[in-house]
Order: structure tokens, then sequence, then C-alpha cells
């Protein structure tokens, strides 16, 4: 695995004048999906967890659906990095239909229709998060952004990193995932999921430290999730499509106050 921090030599300004000093910076690098030898995606990440990367982009995007779905994922030894993940299906699973007209986007400007969107994730729901009877005290979504901060370990170091927590409905933290992109870091949060058995995340919050984009709605939908949270500002496409999955979407988590965009129902008075 990559690095996760680089030292650099920058030139510091305040009011005591210049300086020179070390600082800490983020590593952000591509990393390549292939399945069986073939070119599927790339994504700029963090490295770190990119087998959890990789299982979680292919469950997103509908490419498998259980972890029996792959047979075997290795970084390639045809290069001199860890830049390149080469996942073999298993038998039986399809691959996806990759051509020069149709690549799997990696950022929220991906340019779709939102309505045609929202339909064809209704298609592809496998959890009824509706029925989720998952109830969340205010006070406790208050407390979660400490504590993925306080959890936030490389964070700390360069402040160039999203994160992704898993909460029980309690505010334990389940699992945290960092990375520079947050639909990377949800990804991670998902695939390690996944290979535990634990899906659908029945009860459970996702926590993430920046905006809440329709991607990651759909990621947390896909999974199960009842409620996904912010301390940023939701998207109304993602509003949009959490309200029809059924989720509770919380925005501008800071400190005990918050905004309950759907899905109210969940949280106590």
């Amino acid at each position: 695995m990559g690095r996760v921090t680089v030292r650099r030599r920058i030139a510091h300004i305040d009011e005591r004048g210049r300086r020179v000093r070390p600082d800490t910076l983020v590593v952000e690098e591509p990393l390549e999906i292939r399945l069986d030898g073939r070119p599927l995606s790339v994504t700029m990440r963090t490295p770190g967890n990119d087998f959890d990367l990789v299982t979680g982009f292919l469950y997103a995007e509908g490419v498998i659906r259980a972890p029996e779905d792959v047979a075997a994922m290795r970084y390639c030894a045809d290069t001199d990095t860890f830049n390149v993940v080469d996942v073999a299906l298993a038998a039986g699973v399809d691959p996806p239909e990759v051509s020069v007209e149709r690549s799997f986007y990696t950022t929220s400007a991906c340019g779709v229709c939102g309505k045609t969107s929202i339909d064809a994730l209704r298609q592809r729901a496998r959890h009824d998060i509706r029925s989720d009877a998952t109830v969340l005290d205010p006070e406790v979504l208050a407390a979660l952004p400490d504590t993925l901060r306080e959890a936030q370990r490389v964070f700390e170091r360069t402040g160039g990193l999203h994160a992704a927590g898993l909460f029980d409905a309690g505010g334990a933290l389940v699992t945290l995932r960092e990375d520079v992109g947050r639909h990377n870091a949800v990804d991670k949060v998902i695939g390690w999921a996944l290979k535990d058995g634990r899906l659908p995340l029945t009860g459970h919050v996702l926590l993430v430290s920046g905006r809440a984009s329709f991607e990651l709605t759909q990621k947390a939908m896909l999974a199960g999730i009842p409620a996904l949270a912010a301390v940023s500002a939701p998207s109304s496409l993602a509003a949009d499509l959490a309200e029809e999955a059924g989720m509770t979407l919380v925005g501008f988590l800071r400190g005990r106050s918050m905004n309950v965009y759907t899905g109210a129902e969940r949280i106590k008075d």
C-alpha cells in the first residue's frame, strides 16, 4: 500500500512574517479498477483500504450483489505501484458492458437526469428502508461529528481528508474510513460492511464530513442505511432520493442544531 501522507517544505506567512517550515499533505493518487484485466474505472483516492473501496464501488454500481460474487482481488503485478486492482468475478456473475460510450462516473458532476436516475435506482433497490423502525435521539446525532473528528487520525495531521463514519443507533462508532473523495470514503465503509456480511445496515447512521450529494445518498440507500447525516448541506436531488427511499436525511449537523430534510418521524422530539 502507498503512503497516506507526505511531508513538504512550505513558506508560512502570518503576522510575524515569513518562515520556512515542514507541512504534512494527504496523498492523492489514481486507482485503476480492472475486471479480469479489462479496465473499468479510474478514481482519485487516498491509498489505504483499497479492496474495501473497490468492493463498495462495484456494489454501488450493481456489478456485484454479495461478497461471494468476487472470486479474487489483487494488486496488478505488471505495475510498480499499488495503484491498479484487478478483480476476478465469480463464475456466473456477468461483467458490465463497458465501452467508449459508457464509463462509470466518479464525481458528483455526472450530468445525469435526476428523475431518470431515481427511477433507475428504484429498480436496483435491494432493501426496504421505509420499514426500518429505527428511532434516533437528537442528542445522539448531535454528538456524532465530535466522535468522527476525534477518530480522524490522518485529518488531524493534514486537514485535507473527508471522512465517512458508520454509527449504530446509540451513537457508537462502528467503522470509519478517510479519503480525499467523499464518495471513496463511503465506498470504503460499504465495501467493508459487505465483506463482513453486515448488509443491509439496518439501524445505522452514516455520517459524512462534507455535504450530502445524490451519489452519497444513492450509496447509503443501496446499503440499506436508514439515516444519512452530513455536517453541510444536501443537494435537492439527494433530498428527492432520500424521500423516495424512505431515508432520514439530516444536514447542517453542527452542535445541537440540525436540519431534517426527510424522514423526520425517525427522530425523537
